[in-house]
């Protein structure tokens, strides 16, 4: 906030008086007496044009204030209290207002401390911010291009990133002293037993919409012991798997952002090349590695939450009894239906990790950053997760597995 505690033109005690009685947290206010004028208050740019043109400021030849020989008008300024940009902004309004033809406003005993400030802002006043150019066809071939681009840049960096943690892994199981069995232990815990309480959850509860909706519609055939098969197939081949990799990008994939973002706020990655040590080996290739293990586990587990719970909801909702429901799971699962699950998983989870770490090492220094990061990480970790679960599924069709 700009204060003006004494401001003034010409040498009239009535204004000067006035604009000291007019302290801090006070609305801007002009005083005008004879040829002498006097401001003070808070002053906000917006508030003090109003008060400029409130008091026919904008109108030049209507002040009786008389320029010196040189054709100057002195503003004193010898007691301004707290001056901002904006408090700049409203002097140089007032410099330009009381200007005329053949003479010019100053200000002048500006504090020094404040004189430097007025300067840059003087300078800059005119400065205003280019229009929008309206959105027509040539915007949106140029958004669409930039989008590709981003696109091109992002999938390029995820390769590298790719190309980096292989080679890394490769060359730790050369020299088995790179290998940080320690940090792979932790971030194990971290990507697979602890997330086994959440997976169950979700996967139980997606179990049982599934039998119970599956069991609806098989009803209006004489169809409804067929919901075994229909869940079993549907919850091994797909949704064991899909909902797990989605539930892992959410919760692990963003804390692999926001770590290794955190790392790069503080420099720490920074003082880790200092020393000798390569942030992929300690930071990046325990993670992936990590979660590479973790995810089959976790599709191992969400395959039995999600199929005890549609055993569940089929036993209350149908009638049908567990016994009747695994034994039709017997005659309608065959091993390649689990296989084609698990095979899906580490690819998920490489593609996940890869993208989490790219993500946390292109966050900035500030928090702005680490947030766009770690939202880019975890939306572009399910999109590729929901496009690597369609290719493969037509691999999986083409080769009739």
């Amino acid at each position: 906030m700009s204060t003006f505690e004494s401001l003034w033109i010409g040498d009239a005690p009535t204004a000067k008086a006035a604009a000291q009685t007019v302290g801090t947290n006070q609305p801007a206010r002009v005083v005008r007496d004879g040829e002498a004028i006097a401001v003070s208050g808070d002053w906000l740019r917006p508030t003090v044009r109003q008060a400029l043109l409130g008091n026919g400021f904008d109108d030049a030849q209507s002040w009786a204030l008389k320029p010196d020989s040189n054709g100057t008008i002195a503003i004193d300024a010898s007691g301004i209290g707290a001056l901002d940009t904006l408090g700049c902004l409203a002097l140089v309004d007032l410099e330009r207002a009381l200007a005329g033809p053949g003479q010019t406003a100053q200000l002048v005993n500006l504090p020094p401390d404040k004189a430097e400030l007025f300067a840059v802002v003087r300078q800059k006043a005119d400065t205003t911010v280019p229009e929008r150019p309206r959105f027509g066809l040539d915007e949106l071939v140029a958004v669409f291009g930039r989008g590709v681009s981003a696109l091109w840049t992002d999938l390029l960096g995820v390769l590298g990133m790719l190309g980096v943690v292989l080679t890394a892994s490769f060359a730790a199981l050369v020299r088995p002293r790179r290998w940080r069995i320690n940090a792979f232990i932790t971030q194990l815990d971290k990507s697979a037993f602890r997330a086994v309480p959440i997976i169950v959850l979700i996967q139980f509860v997606i179990g049982g919409i599934i039998a119970q909706q599956s069991a609806w519609q098989l009803r209006f055939f004489g169809a409804e012991l067929f919901t075994a098969d229909l869940v079993a197939i549907l919850v091994l081949r797909e949704i064991g798997v899909l909902i797990s990799a989605i539930m892992v990008a959410g919760r692990t994939g963003s804390a692999f952002t926001a770590e290794i973002g955190a790392m790069r706020m503080r420099e720490e990655v920074d003082a880790m090349r200092v020393m000798g040590l390569d942030p992929v080996d300690v930071l990046v290739v325990p993670r992936v590695l990590g979660l590479v293990i973790a995810l089959p586990l976790l599709t191992v587990v969400a395959n039995a939450a999600a199929l005890s719970g549609g055993i569940l909801t089929v036993w209350l909702y149908s009638g049908i009894e567990p016994v009747v429901f695994i034994e039709r799971m017997h005659d309608a699962i065959l091993l390649e239906t689990v296989m084609v699950g698990l095979i899906k998983a580490p690819f998920m989870a490489l593609a996940i990790g890869c993208i989490a770490c790219y993500e946390g090492f292109r966050v900035g220094g500030s928090t702005e950053s680490l947030g766009q990061r770690v939202t880019a990480a975890v939306v572009k970790s399910i999109f590729a997760v929901i496009v690597m679960d369609g290719v493969f599924a037509m691999f999986f069709a083409s080769i009739d597995y």
